[in-house]
């Protein structure tokens, strides 16, 4: 799995502590919001909401705040957020993507910009990080839920492009018009996954260590910290030593 993957991983394991867990159901509540605005408010007719309310889900988040999301996005009123992407390079030249969901354009990219300088990183213009990148479907299991010959049959199976697992977790990645198949697929055999999402996976991976190591990691958790950022991917290999000791 790619540095990205391992140092999710980590943070996942960690857990969080109630301040954090309320900045992330705010988050999500967000996404479930915008979703149900554009799409509907029923998750069976539209693939994004479904998408949302899976990923709120898997942070248990509570049934009421999902409803009361969804519910949210049908009343008149509320604020207006837009979709936001940004592209940048942090220390090391590693290639990083931000998505955002804003209701001000001009402090959200004065907030991301800012903390690119602040880490040795900076923001590039639309594209300039990206065209590294693939967008695919993206699930993930605990390595507990199966042998790795398991999922890798049960995957393949399903129309998945390819399948990585390692001590902690199965990663399944797949074209974005399979992925509501493959992870349907998957479900049905191994219950419920870790993840479901669909996103951005690097085509390769840049090798960081020392002081450029420390500076990335700050970076990213920095950004992953802002209110209006939903996700943030990039594309850096790390020894598993020092990304452990780091994220310690």
């Amino acid at each position: 799995m790619s540095g990205h993957s391992k140092w999710s991983t980590i943070k996942r394991k960690k857990g969080a502590a109630d301040a954090k867990r309320g900045a992330i159901f705010t988050r999500l509540a967000r996404e479930i919001v915008i979703a149900a605005r554009e799409g509907g408010s029923d998750p069976e007719s539209n693939f994004r909401l479904r998408l949302a309310v899976d990923k709120a889900r898997a942070e248990n988040m509570p049934k009421d705040n999902i409803e009361r999301a969804i519910k949210k996005s049908q009343e008149a009123g509320g604020a207006n957020y837009e979709e936001v992407r940004y592209e940048g390079f942090g220390a090391g030249g590693v290639g990083v993507i931000v998505e955002a969901l804003t209701d001000n354009r001009n402090r959200t990219a004065s907030e991301v910009r800012s903390t690119f300088t602040k880490f040795g990183g900076n923001l590039g213009e639309t594209n300039s990080v990206s065209f590294m990148f693939d967008r695919k479907g993206v699930i993930r299991y605990p390595a507990k839920a199966a042998s790795g010959d398991a999922m890798f049959e049960a995957a393949l199976d399903a129309g998945a492009d390819d399948v990585s697992s390692d001590a902690d977790a199965h990663e399944v990645l797949c074209a974005i018009e399979q992925f509501a198949v493959v992870r349907d697929a998957l479900e049905a055999k191994f219950g419920a996954p870790q993840e479901a999402r669909v996103g951005w996976r690097p085509q390769n991976t840049v090798p960081v260590e020392g002081t450029s190591a420390e500076s990335l990691l700050k970076l990213l958790d920095t950004l992953e910290d802002n209110d209006d950022v939903q996700n943030v991917v990039a594309n850096f290999e790390m020894a598993d030593d020092v990304l452990q000791k780091m994220t310690a």
